[in-house]
């Protein structure tokens, strides 16, 4: 097997652009994942957000399983994007096709590990009246609790629901029959099924790089591990473990003094050799008037992160996030933006995530969706930093992580084809 790698690895080197990896070619599907590989999926339902990670051994694991209400009209509205690739199923169980069909065979009937960056319906689902039930009906599925159904989650990891405040504290605070209410029960209602069945949940430790770590052939792949950067408000310094809290005290009795649910957010890194990846949730970086300056937790997190090769853009590139301090020390190659409103991106972030004033060089932005509005309102930016609007956006990453690929597959069927293919790109520094 090291020799048939080693060989695939010289043949694409070789052949640069005009030879795509594993021979992926425009109109077919795309080439099953092979040991020693980083494939970094981001899945369009047109719903949420989601993610899904193969790491070179063959460990899985998902980042984010978002379903909006389908009965709030603003779902269904022009300023959203349409459900991908049809209504015919929901949101989580087209997750879940993808999911096996891109999945190692034994990876096929569950995942390593799944990662809610932070507790919004387009991250992890929301309760609506008519969203099927679980076999024994005590919990809806929508979002995550779909996809945990299905697939069972070995080790599911979030972050600590009871910061700022206790979970009933927080729900007081919310008028009687409050939709939210009924999804946050809901998810507890998984969690305890989850720990019925004995399976793990835990809470992201900022600062850890071996809570999440390659389960099957460690010793094949050193040079692959997952960095936890951020959880609440711990913020890992970039030194060892050690990790400071970003946030004041809060004051239990004023909700003034309690950080709102993006700042909150989960952040990770996935390094494999040279190579690395950074996708962080709803983090802000931009305080607006009347904001407190705490608010602003991106600039700490790239202080801990430093480059990267590929990042995701936070708060899908909404106009809390993406700061200067971000862009300028992120410096990634490659932007991948999760889209399903007009709101993203805003503007001025595109005008930032550009700027070669923040630092030089071309960068290369794919979304999984861009909606005619923004086109309309921001004019020729978009075509001139777009390389993709629409489609599932595939990293893959090859051996030994010193050059990678953009893959986009086409979201309008159920599938794998692929629509472009963009690379080689080789990582900084090679």
């Amino acid at each position: 097997m090291r020799i048939s790698f080693a060989l695939l690895f010289a043949f694409i080197t070789a052949a640069g652009a005009a030879q795509p990896p594993a021979a992926a070619v425009v109109g077919e599907p795309l080439p099953a994942w092979q040991q020693g590989y980083l494939d970094l999926h981001h899945i369009n339902t047109g719903r949420g957000n989601a993610a899904f990670f193969v790491l070179p051994d063959g460990t899985t694991m998902l980042f984010d399983a978002g379903e909006l209400d389908p009965t709030d009209p603003r779902t269904t509205s022009r300023r959203n994007t349409p459900e991908r690739p049809d209504s015919s199923r929901h949101p989580y169980e087209w997750i879940v096709g993808y999911i096996r069909r891109v999945a190692p065979g034994r990876a096929r009937d569950g995942i390593d590990y799944a990662v809610i960056s932070h507790f919004h319906d387009d991250h992890f689902g929301s309760w609506y009246p008519s969203a099927p039930l679980s076999a024994d009906g005590k919990y809806a599925l929508t979002g995550i609790t779909g996809v945990g159904d299905i697939l069972p989650i070995h080790h599911l990891l979030t972050r600590d629901w009871h910061y700022p405040v206790d979970p009933a504290t927080q729900l007081r605070q919310r008028p009687a029959g409050d939709h939210y209410i009924r999804t946050w029960n809901n998810y507890l209602a998984f969690v305890a099924a989850r720990e019925a069945r004995h399976q793990s949940t835990e809470f992201l430790r900022a600062g850890s790089r071996t809570q999440m770590h390659l389960l099957y052939h460690p010793e094949k792949f050193p040079a692959c591990y997952v960095q936890n950067i951020k959880s609440n408000g711990w913020i890992w310094t970039g030194v060892d473990s050690t990790v400071k809290q970003h946030f004041p005290p809060v004051d239990t009795a004023n909700r003034k003094t309690w950080p709102d649910e993006n700042p909150l957010s989960n952040a990770i890194v996935i390094h494999y050799g040279p190579f690395s990846y950074y996708t962080g949730g709803d983090n802000p970086g931009n305080v607006f008037l009347g904001d407190a300056s705490w608010r602003d937790v991106e600039t700490d997190i790239a202080k801990a992160v430093g480059e990267v090769d590929v990042a995701t853009m936070d708060h899908h590139g909404n106009r809390d996030a993406l700061n200067e301090n971000f862009i300028r020390t992120l410096r990634p190659r490659v932007w991948i933006e999760q889209v399903w409103t007009a709101d993203h991106p805003g503007h001025e972030v595109l005008i930032r995530a550009t700027s070669q004033l923040l630092y030089p060089g071309p960068r290369d932005i794919f979304a999984t969706n861009f909606m005619e509005a923004n086109e309309l309102v921001i004019g020729p930016l978009v075509a001139q930093s777009y390389k993709s609007r629409q489609g599932h956006i595939v990293v893959r990453v090859l051996l030994g992580g010193s050059e990678y690929y953009v893959i986009i597959l086409d979201d309008a069927v159920e599938g794998d084809t692929v629509k472009q293919v963009f690379g080689p790109y080789r990582v900084k520094g090679k």
